[in-house]
């Protein structure tokens, strides 16, 4: 019987290092892959690292499990190991997504299962042919990305667009009694300038970190007191874009170096919303970005960016095209 593991530590290859599929001594056969990694993965537990921790132990314990050197850092590459042949992916839902390229039918994808406490329970490996079965529809799904830039203060980093400064009349009427959803009236809109002075004071404070994988109940406490500070006596969220309607306003919270932005971009030009004879476009979205630190059990909101979409790309650039991604359900059996 062939020890795969012991020939590939012998050969020092990394896991960049091309192999001859045909290399019966070294390239590891899929079900032999499955069974290797089933050894050394179940029972493993990625309970509290945040995403990208997560995904660099995973790929550590890969390289453990199969002789292979650990690099000083895992480059991106298609696939993330290209000797095997391979991708990883973590999988707590059955709905997998693939970024940025179509189903490889000649690729093996790895599939770790984990449960309800973060712990690997099962590892499944299937050809990109077999992948491909599941895919339904083919389509794509898009989204923006931005890089986060850090700065050394709070900034408001541009005026509002002619539209919304035209638009806004004063004095302004109380948003008490005002839904937050609800679009604006001319009374209602804020500057942006006085969005960033009500704002500015949240600096310093600190909301709870729940866990690594609870951005969307972050982002709802942020969201909430965001709304205490602009005025409003309630907070709603319905998920739309922009997350503050009436204020035009959309909001992020950074503690990585990508800011996600999902299917709008400041600078598409795409029209947002009308309102009697006026139209708003993307560049008259206001971005709100606190910039914070993880500090144990709470995340601290160190700055604040207040910048309108037709300047946001000066000082957050963002990605060149869009990312992709192809979203497939795998059987409901899968993993038995």
């Amino acid at each position: 019987m062939i020890n795969y593991v012991q020939n590939l530590y012998d050969s020092g290859m990394s896991i960049y290092d091309p192999i001859d599929p045909d290399n019966r001594e070294l390239f590891i056969p899929t079900y032999t892959l499955e069974r290797i990694l089933s050894d050394y993965l179940v029972g493993v537990s990625l309970e509290g690292l945040p995403l990208r921790t997560r995904s660099k132990v995973v790929k550590t314990k890969i390289c453990e499990a199969l002789g292979y050197p650990i690099p000083r850092s895992f480059v991106k590459t298609q696939p993330r190991f290209p000797g095997q042949n391979f991708d990883v992916y973590t999988q707590k839902s059955m709905n997998v997504q693939i970024w940025n390229e179509e189903v490889d039918a000649a690729r093996r994808y790895v599939f770790l299962r984990v449960d309800e406490d973060d712990v690997i329970t099962c590892v499944r490996v299937i050809s990109g042919d077999t992948l491909t079965e599941f895919d339904r529809t083919g389509k794509l799904t898009t989204k923006y990305q931005a890089t986060m830039n850090s700065f050394d203060n709070s900034y408001l980093f541009s005026d509002d667009t002619v539209t919304v400064a035209n638009w806004i009349t004063c004095p302004h009427s109380s948003l008490r009694s005002v839904n937050p959803n609800y679009y604006p009236s001319p009374k209602q809109l804020l500057p942006i300038s006085e969005i960033y002075e009500r704002l500015l004071p949240m600096v310093g404070l600190c909301i709870d970190y729940l866990n690594p994988l609870q951005e969307r109940n972050r982002g709802a406490e942020l969201h909430a007191l965001i709304c205490q500070h602009l005025g409003y006596s309630v907070y709603e969220d319905d998920g739309s874009y922009p997350d503050i309607a009436n204020q035009l306003l959309e909001i992020k919270l950074q503690t990585s170096p990508t800011i996600d932005l999902g299917l709008h971009s400041p600078e598409d030009g795409a029209p947002i919303v009308t309102i009697g004879n006026t139209t708003f476009y993307s560049g008259d979205v206001r971005y709100v970005i606190f910039d914070g630190s993880v500090e144990g059990h709470y995340i601290r909101l160190n700055r604040l960016y207040v910048v309108a979409g037709y300047e946001f790309a000066n000082h957050f650039p963002l990605f060149k095209g869009q990312n992709a991604k192809i979203q497939l359900p795998l059987p409901t059996n899968f993993f038995d």
